[in-house]
């Protein structure tokens, strides 16, 4: 049975990374990690995570990595995406908020990072940071249904996890269908396209994570060192 853990917006904070760490050790059955995202950012150093999540320690659950939108902004100001540079940074933070990126992160970090996905399909879904559309695309629960199933059908999968918003949500298109009428020299044509039951799923980020048993498509919100499901023997 598959059982998976998913964090984001660790930003570089191993204390808390090991307080989840302790938390799945202790939660019956997760037998998968995911990271979906900003494991850095200018708040701190963040080798000493970076260093844990490419060595783990014995006991850890190796930890399954694609990079989010602080990982994107320190790739493409260090050159590795072409010759963009951190302009959404820069623009949202200024300039000093860049200088502490590229201080937080050692230069022999950068090889891993770059060697990261931009996201991964596992079963019927897709993890993703952000949405299929954009690293720094932000799925809330406001967000329009058309949209929703537009980054669904994007991937093709029934089930979307996001981390960008850092919100814990489940929204679910319950089925139905999408009615278009098109005008033509010919005459008006009308299509139905069927849009089966799916949901887009929020993790949350930092001490906020999820859990997913894709046997019983159940979702559990916890938070690390509060939360405890270790006396459970599975989803019900």
């Amino acid at each position: 049975m598959e059982r998976w853990a998913l964090i984001s917006g660790l930003k570089g904070d191993l204390e808390l990374y090991e307080q989840i760490q302790r938390d799945l050790q202790a939660t019956r059955g997760v037998n998968t990690l995911f990271v979906l995202g900003d494991v850095i950012s200018p708040e701190r150093n963040c080798d000493a995570l970076l260093d844990r999540l490419q060595n783990p320690k014995r006991g850890d659950l190796r930890a399954n990595c694609i990079y989010g939108w602080w990982e994107e902004q320190l790739l493409a100001e260090t050159g590795f995406r072409g010759d963009r540079k951190a302009d959404a940074l820069r623009l949202n933070h200024g300039e000093e908020v860049v200088d502490a990126l590229l201080r937080a992160v050692d230069p022999a970090h950068l090889r891993w990072l770059v060697s990261l996905q931009f996201g991964f399909v596992e079963l019927d879904c897709g993890l993703i940071h952000g949405s299929s559309a954009d690293i720094g695309d932000e799925l809330t629960p406001e967000t329009s249904p058309l949209i929703l199933i537009d980054r669904l059908t994007r991937l093709d999968v029934n089930r979307l996890f996001t981390a960008r918003s850092a919100q814990q949500f489940r929204l679910e298109l319950t089925g139905g269908g999408i009615d278009s009428h098109v005008k033509a020299l010919g005459g008006e044509q009308k299509q139905q396209q069927p849009v089966p039951k799916r949901s887009v799923i929020g993790i949350g980020a930092g001490a906020h994570y999820t859990l997913y048993d894709a046997g019983s498509d159940r979702v559990d919100f916890l938070k690390a060192g509060v939360n405890k499901l270790a006396n459970q023997r599975g989803f019900g």
